[in-house]
């Protein structure tokens, strides 16, 4: 009565809603997984790469530990790595 051709749909009707929902679980799935590496990696930094910082930290306290430096080289070593704009 309304509808002006019985309710049946044709063949493009049933394509373009079968692209239009793959689209879209598309589109969810990548942001479930866009969310998921985000917050495994909080900080931007690419993941198993340590920071120019903590490198530095662990190669002071490696040679604070075998002897090569004392203490006295450790901190002032380790308060210029943690100065404001070092390790940049």
């Amino acid at each position: 009565m309304m509808w002006s051709d019985h309710g049946a749909w044709g063949v493009g009707h049933w394509l373009a809603m079968s692209f239009t929902m793959l689209l879209i679980w598309g589109l969810v799935t990548a942001l479930v997984v866009w969310l998921v590496r985000d917050s495994r990696n909080p900080h931007g930094r690419p993941t198993g790469e340590p920071s120019q910082a903590g490198r530095a930290d662990e190669v002071l306290a490696e040679r604070f530990a075998s002897g090569e430096i004392d203490e006295a080289e450790f901190t002032r070593g380790r308060t210029l790595l943690h100065a404001p704009g070092a390790g940049s």
